[in-house]
């Protein structure tokens, strides 16, 4: 199985709050990936940080142990059909959210969150929470 962190599994590790979240980074390393998205949102946390130098450090050398996943064209298509199902339900995700879930079904990786309530409406996307297990 191949799986996609999303931002929030990303800041628990990073700040050390999960255990069961490293141990199954490590567990899983060779089968793990980041995305574009999510890299945005470390870097615009980082630069509101006290310490932004310190943390910048930290968060390149976590990502570069991760192929990076891009938001392309068949992300897109993913997006678009997330968004127009979700919004005729009356059940939004937020954009970014939108995104990282579009580019975890258009690579077929499962999403790593610590928000499953969020992800848990999108359909056809396979959702874990590594803080539990």
């Amino acid at each position: 199985m191949r799986y996609l962190l999303d931002t929030s599994i990303c800041i628990a590790h990073l700040r050390g709050r999960a255990k069961g979240v490293t141990e199954q980074l490590i567990a899983h390393a060779e089968n793990v990936s980041v995305c574009s998205i999510v890299k945005a949102e470390l870097l615009f946390g980082l630069r509101r940080s006290a310490r932004p130098h310190a943390e910048l450090e930290k968060v390149e050398t976590f990502v570069a142990d991760f192929p990076s996943l891009p938001f392309d064209d068949t992300a897109a298509i993913h997006a678009a059909r997330i968004r127009a199902d979700l919004a005729q339900r009356g059940t939004p995700i937020g954009p970014y959210d939108l995104l990282i879930a579009a580019i975890a079904q258009a690579n077929s990786h499962t999403l790593v969150t610590c928000n499953a309530a969020e992800f848990n409406r999108v359909p056809g996307l396979l959702v874990e929470d590594w803080r539990s297990q």
